[in-house]
């Protein structure tokens, strides 16, 4: 079936930025079909579209050639190279739900999260979502950090949507304006093969980071050579400064950082407000694991005062070598260099009774990668006991995994609070709180 053209009927929205359709012949009829994955369009639409991948005996994946019956919720593209009206294979990554009007974005990445929850970690909770601040009536505009890539030809521009193919543009919809003016002047590239990140600090200059690509991102794949080991990025190790609530942060400017201009605030309000109504005991021993440069810790200790004990647990030395600096003003707190699953053992082996007694009245905060924690994770937090754990998650699945396992494991939470963060795409950020649910605690 593979470059087969079919007409379908798409029912759902799945994780991933993509879409459900079933296809029923005579091998499938008696299950109801068998699932097609779509993107670029939508549930209510009849579509035609190609097949690209029928490897699995479970479903397929296919790509969007027409639609032919629209949902009331389609709207042009917000980036015209990602219209339907574009080829499929020439459709850039990044805006996977520009065509979706942004109310109805946001109900389905509502739908996506709860249907996680159910299937995956078998737990039934409340959804909510929020947009933010700080972006236009569109959603674009909202980037301050973008990544682009150049290839062997010396073409830059971002990849095409599940692809490592570069596709060059003449413009950025969701990136900052500055970002789009920088990005229209690298249109091209002498040496190719390079990932270009465009970082847009509070202090408003674009600053332009370079690195060589992966040899798994070239085309060809592992190829050895002269850039087989990526040097240095140009520009990487300058330090600048993002500002949250009037707070200072030093960060690496090719380090991990909120890509939303408005969304390390909005996450650090939303983790003060949810552990906010039970008082922060400054003298327990709270944690911030995957903590980066320390922003969710300034949050918790903040709540607590100037004498909070809090250690933040975070694998990148130079991520933590700003969380230091970042958190100077809190007298009991420490950032530690480590991968998070190791010092967890470490604790566990070490801890002295006192230690283990002010875990247990702590604050856990964790914000895993894009993976999730895992359970080897999930299961020393919780034989650590704390008194609360407030999990910050960018994927829907990974954190119904793992909200399944804390809930095996007596920790329970009342709501799932969203954030559009990413509008026009996918991706969505979500907080919840667990507490201990089980006699003793």
């Amino acid at each position: 079936m593979t470059g087969a053209e079919i007409e379908l009927d798409i029912t759902d929205v799945a994780h991933g930025g993509v879409f459900v359709a079933r296809h029923v012949d005579a091998d499938t009829e008696a299950r109801g079909g068998r699932v097609v994955f779509v993107p670029d369009t939508l549930p209510g639409e009849r579509v035609r579209v190609r097949i690209v991948d029928d490897s699995k005996p479970a479903f397929w994946r296919a790509e969007l050639v027409e639609v032919l019956e629209p949902s009331p919720h389609r709207r042009p593209h917000v980036w015209s190279t990602a219209d339907v009206s574009a080829a499929p294979e020439d459709r850039p990554g990044g805006a996977d739900f520009g065509h979706i009007a942004l109310a109805h974005q946001r109900e389905l990445k509502t739908r996506v999260i709860a249907d996680a929850l159910a299937r995956v970690g078998h737990v039934e909770l409340p959804v909510t979502l929020q947009s933010v601040d700080a972006e236009t009536p569109d959603g674009t505009r909202w980037r301050t950090r973008v990544r682009l890539h150049a290839d062997d030809e010396g073409r830059v521009g971002p990849y095409a949507a599940r692809s490592h193919r570069v596709i060059p543009v003449d413009s950025l919809p969701l990136a900052t304006d500055a970002i789009e003016e920088v990005a229209a002047q690298l249109a091209r590239r002498a040496g190719g093969a390079a990932e270009i990140d465009l970082v847009q600090p509070a202090d408003g200059r674009v600053r332009v980071i370079e690195r060589a690509a992966p040899p798994a991102a070239r085309p060809g794949g592992r190829r050895r050579g002269s850039r087989g080991a990526a040097p240095e990025a140009a520009g990487a190790t300058e330090t600048v400064i993002e500002l949250v609530g009037g707070r200072e942060f030093r960060v690496d400017a090719g380090g991990v950082w909120q890509v939303h201009r408005s969304a390390a605030a909005t996450l650090s309000a939303a983790l003060a407000d949810a552990l906010r109504p039970r008082p922060i005991d400054p003298d327990a021993w709270h944690l911030d694991l995957y903590g980066g440069v320390g922003l969710l810790a300034a949050a918790v200790a903040t709540l607590g005062g100037s004498a909070t004990r809090i250690t933040t647990v975070e694998s990148d030395a130079l991520a933590t070598e700003h969380a230091g600096e970042n958190l100077a003003e809190w007298v009991g707190a420490r950032a530690e260099t480590s991968r998070v699953d190791r010092w967890l053992a470490h604790v566990e082996a070490s801890a002295s009774a006192a230690e283990r007694e002010r875990l247990r009245r702590g604050v856990v905060v964790l914000d895993p990668p894009r993976a999730g924690a895992g359970r080897d994770v999930v299961e020393r937090i919780a034989r650590l006991s704390p008194e609360r754990v407030a999990y910050v998650a960018c994927d829907p699945v990974a954190l119904a995994r793992d909200l399944g396992t804390f809930r095996q494991l007596g920790y329970e939470g009342e709501t799932v609070s969203g954030f559009d963060l990413f509008p026009n795409s996918h991706h969505v950020e979500a907080l919840v709180v667990l507490t201990r649910d089980r006699p003793g605690s």
